[in-house]
């Protein structure tokens, strides 16, 4: 068991000042996605970003990642600025595998080992590990499309593994994937953080992920989006699966519904609560004139 940490402020993997946001629209118009969000991530920890959807989470984690650049504010990693993609430092597994199908498992694996520049060499080795450490060992020569999603999923995530860096940038990553593949791929993580110490930002949607996993739950709020609050899990990786259904988990669960409800309400709440009050008002027309016949 993975004690949790004393947080030490001068232990940051990821810091995020001020960063803000915007893009054009086509009609000429600007969405702003993100107003001044303001982040220390530390280093060995699990941050799950939680917001409605469409709120800035994905575009927070780009930025992070030094894939898309702020409108204003800076992300800092290790302390340096973050002025582009930084593959030694900083891994990623998407929501979709972005496997390359005509390659197997192996081969996937060392072509990234490749872009990253890693001597030939030792290549074969740290595919074979990081293979070995999803439990694909035995499908190591398949292609992709002999792969069920959740055995795809875990081969992006060896291939992450593979780079051998501290962070790991995960943008909704079991979301395709059926609950029973989705939780026992949170089990996987969480043993894997206990075991490597990495540090892990994970965008979500799930509660029930978001608890399971992070140290740190972060709620956004609707977009532009902006920190709203930030929720503490003190239990220890890795988690046993009994831990879902302690009265921790659903108080924290319940919690995070409760603050993110309003924010949803804003996204799309808002839409329903109209249609609903015109069903109601209609029903009510009815009932007064079947009433009066």
């Amino acid at each position: 068991m993975r004690l949790v940490p004393v947080p030490d402020v001068t232990q940051h993997a990821i810091s995020v000042g001020s960063v803000s946001h915007a893009y054009a629209r086509p009609d000429s118009g600007v969405v702003q996605t993100l107003n001044s969000v303001s982040l220390d991530i530390r280093k060995g920890e699990l941050l799950c970003l939680i917001g409605p959807s469409g709120c800035g989470k994905s575009t927070l984690l780009n930025i992070i990642g030094g894939l898309v650049s702020p409108t204003a504010g800076e992300v800092r990693v290790n302390g340096q600025p973050m002025r582009g993609p930084a593959p030694k430092e900083i891994a990623y597994v998407f929501q979709e595998n972005t496997l390359f199908p005509w390659n197997t498992i192996l081969e996937n694996i060392k072509v990234a080992l490749e872009f990253q520049g890693v001597p030939v060499s030792d290549r074969q080795d740290r595919a074979n590990q990081a293979i070995e450490a999803v439990g694909l060992s035995e499908f190591a020569h398949s292609y992709p499309h002999q792969l069920s999603g959740g055995m795809k999923q875990r081969a992006s995530l060896a291939r992450a593994l593979s780079l051998q860096t501290d962070i790991l940038l995960m943008d909704e990553p079991f979301a395709a994937l059926d609950e029973q593949t989705r939780t026992y791929l949170g089990e996987e993580l969480s043993v894997l953080l206990a075991a490597t110490n990495k540090t892990i930002v994970l965008v979500t949607h799930s509660l029930t992920e978001a608890v399971f996993l992070a140290d740190r739950v972060v709620v956004m709020t609707a977009r532009p989006a902006e920190i709203k609050a930030t929720i503490n899990v003190n239990t220890g990786h890795p988690r046993e699966p009994s831990f879902t259904t302690s009265a921790e988990f659903s108080d924290l669960r319940n919690e995070l519904y409760a603050l993110l409800r309003d924010e949803i309400e804003k996204t799309v709440g808002g839409f329903v609560g109209r249609a609903a009050a015109r069903d109601r008002e209609r029903r009510a027309v009815a009932g007064e004139g079947g009433a009066r016949s």
